[in-house]
C-alpha cells in the first residue's frame, strides 16, 4: 500500500493506493484484485477486498465502490451499499465517518481529495473520457454542496499508464485541444508510429485540477503498465493478448 504525504498530514483522514500484492487471487489476478467486474472468483475478491480495509483498519462492509462508467457522473454516499448492487458512477463524495470511498484501475487514474477543516472526502476515476468529460469538475462540486472549499482542497492522484507507455491515435488529442489549444503539452510525438501520440494522463489531471482551483497535488510516481509486479494493468493485458486483468483500489475515509 502507497500513501501520500499531502493527505497523511490530515489527523481525521486515512487513505491508502493500494498494489496488486497482498492478495489470495491467482493466476492473472495474483494477487489482491479487488474489482468485482473482473472474471476473478467473486469469493477471492471480497476476500481481497476485506484484507485491502484491514490494512486501514476498517470492516470490509465500510468499503464502496461503483460500477465505474467513464461519465462525469458523482453520488453522495451517506450509508455503505450492495457490493453486488453498486450505483452507476465515476466519483463519490461523503462527509460520513467509517466510510471509505474506493476507485478501482487498472492503468486510469485515481484521485482521492479531502477538506479536513469541513470534513468533507471526494474519490474520482479519471481515464482520459471523464477527465476531459468533467468527472474532476463535478466532484469538487459536490464536495462544496457538502461544505468544502476549493481553497483548503487537496488531491492525491494514485498509480496510473505513464506517458511513455499511452501510445494514442492521430484522432486522440482533438477533445483536449478543443477544451484548451495549452493542453498540446501533454502529447509527444511517437518514437514507433508516425501521426501517433504520448499521452500524458497524469500531467493532464494535475493541470486540470490547478484549473479548477486545487493547487495541492500530489502524485504517485508510478506506470502501471511498466511495473508488472506492483501494478494491474489494461493496456500491459491487452498487448500480451491477456482475456482479462486485475483492478488495484485506492481508497480514502474519515475516521469517526
Amino acid at each position: 500500500m502507497i500513501s501520500l504525504s499531502a493527505l497523511n498530514e490530515f489527523t481525521r483522514i486515512r487513505h491508502g493506493f493500494f498494489t496488486r500484492e497482498g492478495g489470495v487471487s491467482e493466476g492473472i489476478y495474483a494477487s489482491l484484485n479487488c474489482g468485482p467486474g473482473s472474471k476473478d472468483d467473486p469469493k477471492a475478491v471480497a476476500e481481497n477486498r476485506r484484507r485491502a480495509m484491514a490494512m486501514i483498519d476498517l470492516p470490509a462492509e465500510s468499503l464502496v465502490t461503483l460500477y465505474q462508467a467513464h461519465t462525469a457522473d458523482v453520488v453522495e454516499v451517506r450509508e455503505p451499499w450492495d457490493s453486488s448492487a453498486p450505483p452507476t458512477a465515476d466519483a463519490m463524495v461523503t462527509d460520513r465517518p467509517g466510510i471509505a470511498l474506493g476507485i478501482l484501475t487498472a492503468d486510469c487514474c485515481p484521485v482521492l481529495l479531502a477538506d479536513s477543516k469541513a470534513g468533507v472526502i471526494g474519490a474520482a476515476h479519471a481515464g482520459w473520457r471523464g477527465a476531459v468529460g468533467g468527472v474532476l469538475d463535478s466532484t469538487i462540486d459536490a464536495m462544496a454542496r457538502l461544505g468544502a472549499r476549493k481553497s483548503h482542497i487537496v488531491a492525491a492522484l494514485g498509480p496510473c499508464i505513464g506517458q511513455r507507455s499511452y501510445e494514442v491515435g492521430p484522432e486522440f488529442p482533438a477533445p483536449f485541444l478543443a477544451e484548451d489549444v495549452a493542453n498540446a503539452d501533454f502529447f509527444a510525438p511517437s518514437p514507433v508510429q508516425a501521426g501517433h501520440h504520448l499521452f500524458d494522463l497524469p500531467g493532464y489531471v494535475s493541470r486540470k485540477l490547478a484549473r479548477l482551483g486545487i493547487h495541492e497535488v500530489t502524485r504517485v510516481p508510478a506506470d502501471t503498465c511498466r511495473d508488472h509486479t506492483r501494478f494491474f494493468s489494461y493496456r500491459r493485458a491487452t498487448l500480451r493478448g491477456e482475456a482479462d486483468y486485475g483492478r488495484q483500489l485506492s481508497a480514502i475515509f474519515l475516521e469517526r
